[in-house]
């Protein structure tokens, strides 16, 4: 086996789905008209994203994932091939959690190998930022959160998850009890349960590892 994976994408720039969601598309025999009807994103926005020459929020690959019937990490999974060792550094690439969507400017995006003045840029800091800590289809996710990020849809996996508090805290629920969480707090979730949370500072950081949604179970 040969040494470990190192780098990639740059650290400014965000991981490439275009392809993925392409392929997601064409396989569910959908036009780019019929996407944009489901995600309520517009078709030039959409094609922008195949075409890797905008960079969708996390919100809005959540609407694009959403319409394929796949997760928004199984398409930010496929921006990259497998591996067996990798190396994922500090300043890898991140993805804005909103921004697009939110300011109704997605046709902007963010230009292949970065670019200034972007919806997405200009959201980044407000909304926060999501950083893929394991990169290719593999049988573990794990996502690190940055900054803002608020209470947004509920989420029921079929495999346990962990959610790790690094710095500021957190409001979480699950199974319909509510919980506060601060620095090296942990709250798990086992396959099945429906969760949902939210910073409470600016300053939060928060790592989420679980299971692939799509690994079978045992």
């Amino acid at each position: 086996m040969g040494g470990p994976t190192d780098g990639g994408q740059g650290g400014t720039e965000a991981p490439r789905v275009g392809a993925g969601v392409r392929r997601r598309r064409r396989a569910r025999e959908l036009t780019l008209a019929e996407l944009a009807r489901r995600t309520g994103l517009s078709a030039p926005f959409l094609s922008q994203v195949e075409n890797d020459r905008a960079r969708p929020s996390m919100r809005s690959l959540q609407l694009i994932a959403d319409a394929l019937d796949t997760t928004a990490v199984r398409l930010l999974a496929a921006a990259d091939g497998p591996r067996t060792v990798d190396v994922v550094r500090a300043d890898s690439a991140a993805v804005p959690e909103g921004g697009d969507e939110a300011g109704h400017d997605e046709g902007s995006g963010i230009a292949a190998g970065g670019g200034g003045g972007s919806s997405d840029e200009r959201g980044a800091g407000g909304q926060g930022r999501v950083r893929p800590l394991v990169r290719g289809r593999q049988q573990l996710h794990a996502l690190e959160f940055t900054g803002r990020h608020d209470w947004q849809r509920e989420f029921r996996h079929p495999h346990d998850e962990l959610m790790y508090v690094v710095e500021g805290a957190v409001e979480a629920e699950a199974a319909g009890e509510s919980y506060e969480l601060g620095p090296g707090d942990t709250l798990y979730c086992s396959g099945g349960v429906t969760h949902r949370w939210r910073a409470l500072t600016s300053g939060t950081r928060v790592l989420l590892v679980g299971v692939a949604d799509d690994f079978p179970p045992r």
